[in-house]
C-alpha cells in the first residue's frame, strides 16, 4: 500500500510529542524528514527518533525540506504568523499541507491562502483541529442529528491553562500570541460544529497581560439565531476544558473535548427525562485519527476532511471577537 511521506517543519513540542508519534502509528504515513532553522537542531531531532525503522532525514532549513522530492506532505507547527507564508511556499513546492491552528492571523490571511490553493487543486491544505477527528465528536454529531437533545439552544465551552513563560510564543504579541488565537479558537470551532452553521453576530471581552500585551483571558457570546454559544478561555488559569450542549429535550456534556488524557476513555454524559446516561466512546488518539484521515484523502484523491472554508469562517469569528472587545459592542459576521 502506498503511504504519505511526511516532512516536519520545526522542532515544536506539539510535533515532537504528538504529531510525529501519530505518524509513526498511522498505517498510511511515514516520517521521512525533519527540518529546523539550523542543521544542529534538525539533526538533534532526527537523532532523537533513532528508534524509527528508518531515521528521518535532517534539513537545516525549511527551504531544503520543501525542495526534497520524496516528501509528499508537510506539517507546519510554526508560530502563528508563519502559518500562511509557509503553507503557500509548501503548496508551490508541490506538497500537501497540514498546518496548525489557527491557520492565519486574520480571515484576510486565510483568503490569501485560499486563493493560492485554488491554483493547486491536486494538493490538500488543512487546518489541524485534531479534536474534530476523535470518535467522541462523531458520536456527538450522531446524537444531535438523532434528535435526542431536541432543538439546540445553548453551547457552553471553556479551555484554560496556565503559562506565564515570557519566552513562549503564546505570550508574544505581534506573532499571533494570546489565548483567543491559541485555545479560544477551539471553543469557537466546537460551537460552530454543534450548531452546524455560522453565527450572525458576536460580542467579546478581553483582558490583556500588561507585560506580554497578549490577551490572557477572553470570553464571548455567539448568536446563531436559533440559539447562543458562550465561551471562556485563559492562558493564566488552572488547566481545564469543557463543552456542554443544551437542547430543549436534553443536555450533553463532552468530557475532555479538546485533548485526550492518556489512559482515560472518552465519555459523554447525556441528561434527559431526569435520567443520567454515560456513553463510553473509548480511548483513541485524535492525532492518529487526524493523520489517518488526511493521508487517506491524499492517497485516494478525496475531498479534504476539513476545508479551508471552515478555517476562514472560524477566523472571521475570531476577528469579530477582537473587534467587539475594542468597540464594546456586538459585531455582525459578514456573509
Amino acid at each position: 500500500m502506498k503511504i504519505i511521506r511526511w516532512g516536519i517543519m520545526g522542532n515544536a513540542k506539539i510535533a515532537r510529542e504528538w504529531l510525529i508519534p501519530a505518524i509513526g502509528e498511522s498505517q498510511y504515513a511515514e516520517l521521512f524528514a525533519v527540518a529546523s532553522r539550523d542543521q544542529g537542531s534538525a539533526s538533534a531531532l532526527a537523532n532523537s527518533l533513532a528508534d524509527n525503522e528508518r531515521p528521518p532525514l535532517a534539513f537545516g532549513s525549511y527551504e531544503e525540506l520543501l525542495a526534497c522530492d520524496e516528501v509528499d506532505a508537510v506539517y507546519i507547527p510554526l508560530p502563528n504568523h508563519l502559518h500562511v507564508p509557509w503553507s503557500i511556499k509548501a503548496l508551490e513546492a508541490g506538497k500537501h499541507v497540514l498546518c496548525e491552528k489557527p491557520l492565519g492571523l486574520s480571515s484576510g490571511e486565510v483568503v490569501q491562502l485560499q486563493n493560492v490553493a485554488k491554483r493547486f487543486p491536486g494538493l490538500l491544505v488543512m487546518e489541524a483541529f485534531m479534536y474534530r477527528f476523535h470518535p467522541q465528536w462523531v458520536r456527538v454529531r450522531e446524537l444531535i442529528e438523532s434528535g435526542v437533545l431536541g432543538r439546540i439552544e445553548h453551547v457552553q465551552a471553556s479551555f484554560t491553562y496556565n503559562n506565564t513563560d515570557p519566552d513562549n510564543v503564546r505570550n508574544m504579541a505581534g506573532i499571533g500570541g494570546g489565548g483567543l488565537m491559541d485555545i479560544g479558537c477551539y471553543c469557537i470551532s466546537a460551537a460552530r460544529f454543534v450548531f452546524g452553521k455560522e453565527p450572525m453576530r458576536v460580542v467579546g471581552n478581553l483582558d490583556w497581560d500588561p507585560q506580554f500585551q497578549t490577551d490572557r483571558h477572553a470570553s464571548g457570546m455567539l448568536d446563531f439565531g436559533q440559539g447562543m454559544a458562550t465561551f471562556q478561555c485563559s492562558t493564566q488559569s488552572h488547566l481545564s476544558q469543557m463543552v456542554k450542549i443544551i437542547g430543549d429535550k436534553g443536555t450533553l456534556e463532552v468530557e475532555n473535548p479538546f485533548f485526550s488524557r492518556e489512559g482515560i476513555p472518552s465519555r459523554l454524559t447525556l441528561y434527559r427525562n431526569d435520567i443520567e446516561e454515560t456513553i463510553v466512546v473509548g480511548e483513541f488518539n485524535h492525532y492518529v485519527c487526524q493523520v489517518d484521515a488526511f493521508c487517506q484523502a491524499a492517497l485516494n484523491q478525496l475531498a479534504i476532511p476539513t476545508p479551508l472554508a471552515d478555517a476562514h469562517e472560524n477566523m472571521k469569528v475570531i476577528d469579530a471577537i477582537f473587534a467587539s472587545a475594542i468597540e464594546s459592542a456586538w459585531v455582525s459576521i459578514a456573509k
